[in-house]
């Protein structure tokens, strides 16, 4: 069936140990938006993917956090937008104590934020 799409679970992990956190896909196409769920979702995975890059290179407990954060950081009909907003300022804040390390994901987070309609 050409034009149609299906998404399933998508997990990005490159390197790192004890890696915790997954996108669930599980809507129904358009059913979020359309082209802007599309462009929410890569923005999302590009976030997730900056995030476990991130997590090797802080301290055991801000890895631990990143760890907590990623199962809320989804799209879809599963997320619970309070608790995304949570897990996104968490992510940023620890993004921006390490310096110019983590200024890639404090503007992925931004550029989530501002998908989501500033959250």
């Amino acid at each position: 069936m050409s034009g149609d799409h299906f998404h399933g679970d998508v997990v990005n992990i490159h390197g790192g140990t004890d890696n915790k956190g997954i996108v669930h896909h599980h809507h129904a196409p358009g059913a979020d938006g359309g082209r802007a769920t599309d462009e929410l979702t890569r923005a999302v995975q590009e976030l997730i993917t900056l995030l476990v890059e991130l997590r090797d290179g802080v301290a055991p407990l801000a890895a631990e956090s990143i760890d907590e954060a990623l199962p809320a950081i989804v799209v879809g009909p599963q997320a619970v937008p309070r608790e995304r907003h949570r897990a996104l300022m968490a992510v940023a804040g620890i993004a921006a104590t390490v310096g110019a390390v983590g200024a890639p994901v404090v503007e992925a987070v931004q550029r989530v934020l501002g998908l989501l309609g500033g959250q």
